[in-house]
């Protein structure tokens, strides 16, 4: 088990270390609207690996959570078609801080504010290791996939669409 020390007490970490997660720390310096392409680059692992945790909403405002490799997008129209709603979009900023309580950036499924729902790209278990945010900009968590399904226990989806 890697030693705790080091590790920035968030929401997040705090439920992890509560399931007996098994995590490695991944701090780099956060670059404003880099995304996952510098935080890869940062650790030097494939943005592949690296999986974005987004705040959505079907059209009566209900939140989502939707964690999606780094190099991929949601296809929303498949999203929605999947869980039965009509619409699903992107949370405004301030509306995913709101029901997260992490602010964008630093957004993780654990440790959320709100209970919301999760969906994950069902592809992300075919990974042996990922790099995921963990409630703070610039720190990531490396983990097993099969960890994420063990704590928040996401629907798995097939929505996910290659980036031009």
């Amino acid at each position: 088990m890697i030693a705790r020390t080091k590790t920035p007490a968030t929401a997040a970490t705090r439920e992890l270390k509560a399931h007996a997660v098994d995590f490695s720390d991944h701090p780099y310096v956060y670059e404003e609207h880099g995304g996952t392409a510098v935080s890869a680059r940062e650790l030097g692992v494939a943005e592949h690996a690296v999986i974005k945790t987004l705040v959505m909403e079907d059209e009566t405002k209900r939140p989502l959570i939707v964690l999606m490799h780094g190099d991929m997008k949601v296809s929303t129209k498949e999203l929605a078609r999947s869980i039965g709603v009509r619409k699903i979009s992107p949370c405004k900023p301030d509306i995913a801080n709101r029901h997260s309580g992490f602010v964008i950036g630093g957004t993780s499924p654990f440790g959320t504010r709100k209970s919301m729902p999760v969906y994950m790209e069902q592809t992300i278990l075919d990974l042996d290791r990922i790099y995921i945010n963990s409630g703070k900009r610039g720190y990531l968590v490396g983990m097993a996939p099969g960890d994420v399904v063990r704590v928040v226990d996401p629907t798995l989806v097939l929505v996910g669409v290659r980036d031009a």
